[in-house]
């Protein structure tokens, strides 16, 4: 199975001020274990992140590079891994159907790795990550960490149901090895 997640909210604490440093990319407590347990489970794991702070000049995309290289290596630490990191840099502004809600991303894992979205699932905290997942046919999975409970509260639009909720990446681990998403 593709797993595509979004990383703010998500696998690190979300910042209004977004990430600017490695400093700031605090981790979700259980959230590199959860990765490590689907890359032990045999699924491909890839990030897909709006990076907007990069199209609005707070950071470049070297910065984004060094805070990358600082989740990668903690994911090394805790026995893990992603497959691939895909970024949209476009300002809200400026958006190409590479940022979410655009379904840009995901069609680029889709087909980088030769995935079906009947057996690809998107795990996310915003609606947009959960209309990128819809509008590319995958299975949706909304965390309640970072955006997510506020997303939950405000009501999912029926076009992009069914919904899975989950309590943290980690749950939606558990989601993923009990079959939820076949």
């Amino acid at each position: 199975m593709l797993v595509i997640l979004d990383r703010d909210g998500v696998i690190n604490e979300d910042r209004t001020d977004f990430v600017k440093t490695p400093d700031e990319l605090v981790f979700i407590d259980g959230a590199l274990s959860a990765i490590s347990r689907l890359n032990k489970a045999g699924h491909t794991v890839v990030i897909a992140t709006n990076q907007s702070c990069i199209g609005r000049g707070i950071i470049t995309t070297d910065t984004l590079t060094i805070i990358h290289q600082k989740l990668t290596k903690s994911l090394k630490a805790a026995g893990g891994w992603v497959d691939q990191i895909f970024f949209a840099p476009d300002a809200p502004w400026e958006a190409t159907n590479m940022r979410k809600p655009g379904d840009g991303m995901m069609k680029a894992a889709l087909n980088q790795f030769g995935a079906k979205p009947s057996n690809t699932v998107v795990i996310g905290d915003s609606l947009r990550d959960l209309q990128a997942a819809a509008s590319s046919g995958c299975h949706r999975c909304l965390v309640q960490t970072g955006k997510g409970v506020k997303t939950q509260k405000e009501g999912l639009p029926r076009d992009i149901l069914p919904v899975a909720v989950a309590a943290s990446l980690s749950e939606a681990v558990d989601f993923i090895e009990a079959g939820r998403f076949q």
